[in-house]
């Protein structure tokens, strides 16, 4: 069977389902900076970035492993971890002077409450002008990891060897999962002192 001619090869990072290209056009020519959020099975990472011919320009960066300098010993890759590197980016964007982004998620899928809704929202809180509905953000509790702090009281008390294995990085920290809304408190206080706010 003859074939027709027209067939175009997607681009190649299309092909390895790494960039979405139509989405990708609409934020350029917004003509705004893009507030990047990508995670990865151990950290969330976040950036503003500029477009330009020959690629992305990073303009500002923060990792949830940042975090670490703010008192944050919990994982760096949960609802809490998300919001406060969103957080920590807006601060770190606003002492630029940079107001206004629009959000990239990227390939990641787009449901109610995920972690990347939460580093916006932490984006937000932190200053950013950006277009977030709030039907998509996680709940208060998830965002200060009270979920994590219930699921650990009651896994220790009815399984506490289960408890040992699930949490078994935060007590080699010598970190309490039980106490992680007070550190995420402490977290978001610390970051607030360091960019003066």
């Amino acid at each position: 069977m003859a074939r027709s001619g027209r067939y175009r090869v997607p681009f190649r990072r299309r092909r390895e389902g790494r960039t979405n290209y139509y989405k990708r056009k609409v934020m350029i020519t917004s003509g705004k900076m893009r507030l990047v959020v990508r995670k990865t099975l151990r950290q969330i990472i976040a950036h503003v970035c500029e477009a330009n011919k020959i690629g992305d320009n990073t303009i500002v960066y923060a990792s949830s492993f940042e975090l670490r300098n703010y008192g944050w010993k919990g994982s760096f890759s949960n609802t809490p971890a998300a919001y406060l590197t969103g957080y920590l980016i807006a601060k770190k964007a606003s002492s630029r002077g940079l107001s206004e982004v629009v959000p990239d998620i990227g390939l990641n899928t787009p449901s109610k409450g995920c972690r990347v809704f939460a580093a916006l929202k932490g984006a937000v809180d932190g200053g950013l002008k950006l277009r977030v509905s709030e039907k998509v953000i996680p709940s208060e509790d998830r965002i200060r990891g009270v979920h994590i702090a219930r699921y650990a009281e009651e896994l220790e008390k009815n399984d506490p060897e289960a408890y040992k294995r699930q949490f078994s990085s935060y007590i080699k920290e010598g970190v309490d999962p039980k106490g992680i809304p007070s550190m995420f408190e402490d977290a978001k206080r610390k970051i607030d002192e360091a960019f003066g706010g």
